[in-house]
């Protein structure tokens, strides 16, 4: 009996062919690698604009008298923060405090919030909202076979919206507007996973190749190039973005991720939340750790040294366009080595040398104090 599964599509499959996307499999979807190249979808980001098809994350939909209550109680971060048109990057922890999921949070009114998800695991998170909230008044949609998504990522993205979408040039880092877009009800979220400034569109499958279209004729002053999973890849971890499935699962949590500024201990009561507060307390064992190669090109699994012990392996690696060398994170043990501290990472068999690095290792325009004020 045959186990293969149909690759899913998304509604953009086929411009993405028309633009030359080399495409792939990427966890039953098939998505495009590449454009014009890695290197170059990589700077164009960094230094103008890129846009994505990330049309394969989910929407989770949670409304109701309890819907804030629900999502208080599922996330480590505090949903207070998520005021109407603001959403927070947040963990959803299960009782071992490991991640069922890092997802973004939007509340769109007190009682009706939008749950962006990631593509392996959106039929999961729904669940696991379904079986919390069983005894409370919500309303939990998987609305993920529902919309397309597009990221339109750097610096020159605002100017580009302008004339487009000119309510999102007001939002905040995580703001978000729904706003009617060639006939059709969509979100407007100023997000994305690249660490450069920009916009995520979520809309109906009807008008997300026309999207794509204006969005690449309002780009082509600033040299808009499509990009693909590759150069996603190596913006998202030279900003220190997090890859679920890769860099944390089930079974690591929140702290030992390095992102203990999503936890909110003193919110109150939430799943998982007395295995992080004793984390808080004792400290941890294994700690995701950054690190930078003098030579090499370092890719997940390869293992990592001190003074010829192994004292872990690499989560996420590639070599990094923006420092112009090799960049990793991984599950170290110490987890209190300190930037600069001497390590090696085997390569094909050869030990080369490395060291840990402070976190993120490149900070674009997506990290500015201003854009989080809305200053």
């Amino acid at each position: 009996m045959s186990t293969a599964t149909t690759i899913r599509r998304t509604a953009l499959n086929e411009t993405m062919r028309k633009y030359g996307g080399k495409m792939v499999d990427f966890h039953g979807w098939e998505l495009p690698i590449q454009f014009a190249g890695i290197l170059k979808e990589h700077a164009a980001v960094r230094t103008s604009a890129g846009i994505f098809d990330v049309s394969h994350m989910g929407q989770v939909f949670v409304t109701g008298a309890d819907a804030f209550k629900l999502l208080q109680k599922t996330n480590a971060n505090d949903l207070r923060k998520a005021t109407p048109g603001k959403g927070v990057y947040s963990h959803v922890t299960n009782e071992n405090a490991g991640l069922v999921d890092d997802i973004i949070a939007f509340c769109l009114a007190p009682d009706r919030y939008l749950v962006i998800v990631n593509a392996t695991t959106s039929t999961k998170d729904f669940e696991w909202f379904k079986a919390q909230g069983a005894k409370m008044h919500v309303k939990v949609e998987n609305k993920s076979d529902d919309y397309s998504m597009v990221a339109i990522q750097g610096p020159n993205v605002p100017k580009m919206f302008e004339p487009f979408v000119p309510e999102a040039l007001k939002l905040p880092r995580f703001g978000i507007v729904e706003k009617d877009i060639m006939g059709e009800h969509c979100f407007v979220s100023r997000t994305g996973y690249t660490g450069e400034d920009g916009f995520e569109i979520t809309a109906p499958h009807s008008i997300i190749d026309k999207l794509w279209e204006k969005a690449m004729e309002l780009g082509k002053p600033y040299g808009i190039v499509p990009c693909g999973l590759g150069a996603r890849d190596t913006l998202r971890l030279e900003s220190g973005y997090l890859l679920y499935g890769q860099d944390v699962d089930d079974v690591h949590t929140t702290y030992e991720a390095g992102y203990g500024w999503v936890v909110s201990l003193d919110k109150g009561d939430f799943i998982g939340r007395n295995v992080l507060a004793g984390q808080k307390t004792d400290g941890v064992k294994r700690r995701l750790t950054g690190l930078t190669l003098t030579g090499g090109v370092p890719r997940p699994g390869c293992k990592v040294f001190v003074d010829g012990k192994q004292v872990g392996e690499l989560a996420s690696a590639t070599y990094s366009p923006t420092l112009k060398k090799g960049i990793g994170v991984g599950y170290i043990t110490p987890p209190d080595l300190k930037p600069g501290a001497p390590l090696e990472v085997e390569i094909h068999g050869k030990k080369v040398k490395a060291e840990v690095s402070r976190m993120p290792f490149h900070k674009g325009t997506a990290f500015s104090k201003n854009l989080y004020t809305g200053a």
